[in-house]
């Protein structure tokens, strides 16, 4: 599923496509692997697990001159994660890489073996390449053919295909997963083509790139960068990407997020105003609903979110998981303002509810991190989150800045409906610098979690509990351990504790409760005593020592609940960061996930 590079130039291949490669890893996988065509000869290098395996495969390997590559990393979708399954997958005479899902393949498959044509994958891709070569005898021409194949297809898909028949071409198609090709210089002095499924591999590399759309397919040599599209400038630093001194990325990105936050306001909080130049075509008062659709942690943030714009906007919202929205034949109000929330645009069910959304008419916004992804482009309105690159599979930043930018949106909203005095404009505003700075990690703090962190490492499980706003934040701290650390951990509403789960409620449990000052303490203080009764184990995230509780982790005292929500949201992070240390686990890429979601 997750991860494309390819190149057409005169450089060393190998060295480009497992560079490439590792700037990719962040999206999660299970295996990878290169093709190079050069001097009409096709060498190809598989392996499980990480990159460094395939380094090793391809050891020996070198290539000079002119030529081809293209190369994978795999998060299993169909079949298990071997060497076998691993891409490129080849006939006799090409291979192929493709993100996605090929929905139909099974048919496509039983056609092709009845035709004599053998099958050595368990994947959905192998049919891809094995139906190019069927077409490609019938006529002879590589593109035509390759024509035939995309037709072919149903389902989502970024394809890299080559081919011993045309060995100064790659052929591309793009549908429903992303695909960017971009132009730099070789060493000579030559126009060199690039692709990628996302920016990072080809920062540094390409000056220019094509975000390329739905439907699209081609055949491109070195020098036909200039037959693409609307071609637009590649800015960035690798450096953002990088790990800044810190052991992982995802501790790296919990300690810039109070940086990351600042940007996400600039230009859209002034002093005393709120401005979103985006919206500046949107009809607020035609909208008398909200419906935010997300999955994960955005899914997390989309609920944060709905507290805020009822609470400050007083509009009724509505929150759906995008996996489950659009097959429940969902009533849709023409009334209604359709809202996706995603850290890569990319993300297969959120994406499709939004199509679905569009095709009933309603008005969309997507809330993103990545700039010309397929939500930002889908979208009627887009809203970025400025979070930067992350490489944590875990997001930490991404949760932040989406919860700020619907918090902006909220009062943007109360602003607009005339609902916001100028004092309690001032006043939300000074509160959301005062949660930026929140957010900032105290280093003695962290080492507190840390020494903490060893307790926590046993037991039948977690609860996380929390009331209101504070709920969300329960179940995405729930979701940041289990990613790491693998342990069972649950969010709840601390008020329905009584209402089942307490049953599990004994020695081997621990309870971390977000006990906000500001917001219904004394009632999450009486759910939170009602699991110390029955011998839970209590973690009190607080500003003010609770003597019920065996751990406390202190926060700075604060005059409103919403920096409390940033101050704790940041220590949930340290606390799952520090368990899977522990643990001895790959913080950065936890098993059996993947960065950028893009199959259903």
């Amino acid at each position: 599923m997750c991860g494309i590079i390819g190149y057409i130039g005169n450089d060393e291949k190998k060295s480009i496509l497992l560079n490439g490669l590792k700037e990719l890893e962040y999206r999660g996988y299970d295996s990878s692997g290169i093709s190079v065509l050069s001097e009409g000869e096709l060498s190809t290098f598989k392996s499980v697990g990480k990159l460094i395996n395939l380094e090793r495969k391809c050891e020996g390997f070198h290539s000079s001159g002119f030529g081809l590559g293209i190369g994978h990393t795999r998060w299993a979708t169909h079949g298990k994660p071997t060497e076998v399954n691993a891409h490129p997958h080849f006939g006799k005479f090409s291979n192929v890489v493709h993100n996605g899902i090929i929905e139909n393949y099974h048919s496509i498959k039983e056609s092709l073996q009845q035709q004599g044509r053998s099958f050595i994958s368990q994947t959905d891709t192998e049919v891809i390449v094995h139906l190019f070569e069927s077409h490609l005898e019938n006529l002879k021409n590589p593109f035509e053919a390759f024509k035939h194949t995309i037709s072919e297809l149903k389902g989502a898909y970024a394809i890299l295909l080559i081919t011993q028949k045309s060995p100064d071409t790659i052929y591309y198609a793009k549908n429903g997963s992303p695909l960017i090709i971009g132009r730099g210089k070789d060493s000579k002095d030559a126009e060199a083509i690039y692709f990628a499924s996302s920016d990072a591999p080809l920062i540094g590399l390409a000056s220019e790139v094509c975000y390329l759309e739905d439907g699209t397919l081609g055949a491109i040599k070195a020098g036909g960068f200039h037959t693409l599209p609307n071609p637009k400038l590649l800015s960035g630093d690798k450096l953002s990407a990088q790990k800044d001194g810190f052991t992982f990325f995802m501790e790296k990105e919990i300690y810039e997020q109070h940086k990351v936050l600042l940007e996400t306001m600039m230009g859209r909080v002034s002093e005393d105003n709120f401005s979103l130049e985006e919206l500046s075509e949107l009809d607020l008062s035609s909208v008398d609903s909200i419906t935010l659709c997300a999955c994960g942690t955005s899914y997390h943030a989309a609920i944060a979110g709905s507290y805020l714009i009822e609470r400050i906007a007083r509009l009724k919202v509505k929150v759906e998981i995008a996996s489950e929205f659009r097959y429940r034949n969902p009533i849709l109000q023409a009334n209604e303002l359709f809202v996706v929330i995603s850290q890569s645009g990319e993300t297969a069910d959120t994406l499709e509810a939004l199509k679905l959304a569009k095709r009933n008419g309603l008005k969309t916004l997507g809330i993103c991190n990545v700039d010309n992804s397929s939500i930002v482009r889908e979208s009627d309105f887009s809203l970025l989150t400025r979070a930067g690159i992350e490489k944590g599979v875990a997001s930490t930043k991404a949760f932040a800045t989406q919860v700020m930018v619907l918090w902006i949106l909220a009062n943007f909203i109360a602003q607009k409906c005339g609902i916001l005095s100028k004092a309690a404009m001032k006043q939300e505003i000074k509160t959301m610098l005062e949660a930026v700075r929140a957010t900032e990690v105290d280093k003695k703090a962290h080492e507190h979690i840390k020494r903490l962190s060893r307790r926590y490492l046993h037991g039948h499980g977690f609860f996380f509990i929390g009331r209101d706003i504070f709920y969300p934040l329960a179940l995405e701290g729930a979701l940041k351990l289990k990613e790491i650390s693998y342990l069972h951990a649950e969010g709840y509403p601390s008020g329905e504790m009584k209402h089942g789960p307490i049953a599990l409620a004994d020695l081997g449990l621990f309870c971390v409760a977000l006990m906000p000052q500001n917001l219904l303490y004394d009632k999450i203080k009486s759910n939170v005593e009602e699991l110390s009764a029955r011998d839970a184990m209590i973690c009190a995230l607080s500003a003010e020592y609770y003597e019920g509780c065996d751990d406390w982790i202190a926060i700075p005292k604060y005059s409103h609940y919403m920096v409390e929500f940033f101050a704790m949201m940041v220590v949930l992070q340290i606390f799952a960061l520090e368990v899977a240390v522990r643990l001895g686990n790959d913080v950065d890429m936890p098993r059996n996930l993947a960065k950028s979601v893009t199959v259903e």
